[in-house]
C-alpha cells in the first residue's frame, strides 16, 4: 500500500465523537505535499489512523456552506 503524507495544517473543529474516541472532523490538511485542502473525516485518538473522507476546495467548501444554509434543518 502506498504511503500517504498528510500534514494537518490548521485543526477547525470536531463535528462529532464515537464512544470509541473516533473523532469527525473539519481540518485543512496538505496531502503528500500539495496545497491544502477542507477535509471532512474521522480520525482515532492520537490521529494514528484515518477512516474515509472527502476533501474540498476552498470554493467548493463555500458553495457546500451556502447550500446548508438554503436548507430547511
Amino acid at each position: 500500500m502506498t504511503n500517504i503524507k498528510y500534514d494537518i495544517v490548521k485543526s477547525i473543529g470536531v463535528l462529532s465523537e464515537s464512544g470509541k474516541g473516533w473523532k469527525r472532523e473539519l481540518n485543512l490538511i496538505s496531502w503528500n505535499n500539495r496545497d491544502p485542502k477542507y477535509d471532512i473525516r474521522d480520525w482515532a485518538p492520537e490521529y494514528e489512523k484515518m477512516g474515509k473522507g472527502i476533501t474540498l476546495s476552498k470554493e467548493e467548501l463555500k458553495q457546500l456552506r451556502d447550500l446548508l444554509n438554503h436548507m430547511d434543518l
